[in-house]
């Protein structure tokens, strides 16, 4: 799994690449809130890139979430398509999160 991050006005973009498993998931988990915590109050996951997303990698996306709304920051997730938006609708985590196409349609919403 890579992890680069581009900042984009006041937010960061996460570009999550490769795959969110068992091993890689805290890793992931501890990025999102390590930047929440930082003082980051726009934050935009960009799936367009990954492979595949396990249980602990929703539980990593839950707990950031969480962060995010604990300090009142917008976190949101875009380039969902293909098997990751299937195991985002199987497990009912499309309802959880605001979930754009594009990098672009994220970063607007969140103006």
């Amino acid at each position: 799994m890579e992890l680069p991050e581009e900042r984009v006005g006041d937010a960061v973009v996460l570009d999550a690449r490769g795959r969110i498993d068992s091993t890689t998931a805290k890793e992931f988990g501890d990025r999102m809130i390590g930047l929440i915590e930082a003082g980051c109050r726009r934050l935009v996951v960009d799936f367009k890139n990954l492979a595949y997303i396990s249980s602990a990698g929703f539980r990593a996306l839950l707990l950031a979430a969480k962060k995010a709304e604990e300090t009142s920051s917008q976190f949101v997730l875009c380039g969902i398509s293909g098997k990751i938006k299937q195991l985002f609708e199987i497990g009912g985590f499309t309802d959880l999160f605001n979930i754009y196409p594009s990098r672009e349609d994220g970063l607007s919403a969140l103006r």
